[in-house]
């Protein structure tokens, strides 16, 4: 039985390397095993967006928006995944649902940005 915890961690300790290649390796194994798990597909949009994957990362984003709509990280990676993409219009929306769930300033200083862009 293929252990998901290891993939995961194994995958994590070459995205925080700065191999995030390899990770997403690790971490789509981890994912095919367990395709709605949070954890896997955060640490597999991360090491998307790290490896400058947009569209994938994208994709991951919308998959975990879908299983929690009320998850501002989620809706920063989506966010940011659109906003990298130059579709700042699309980004907004999730950015403002970010920024409103939380206090962190640097969510605020990205909408501000793709507010200003779109």
């Amino acid at each position: 039985m293929t252990d998901v915890k290891d993939l995961v961690d194994r995958g994590r300790l070459f995205r925080m390397s700065g191999d995030p290649s390899t990770a997403i390796r690790y971490l789509t194994e981890a994912a095919a095993f367990a395709p709605d798990d949070r954890t896997v597909l955060t640490e597999l949009a991360l090491a998307h967006f790290q490896a400058a994957a947009l569209g994938p990362a994208e994709e991951v984003a919308r998959k975990l928006v879908e299983l929690d709509p009320a998850d501002p990280y989620a809706r920063l990676l989506l966010g940011r995944a659109l906003a990298r993409q130059s579709r700042h219009a699309e980004a907004v929306p999730h950015l403002r649902l970010a920024a409103a769930m939380t206090d962190d300033e640097y969510v605020h200083d990205l909408l501000a940005h793709s507010e200003r862009r779109s």
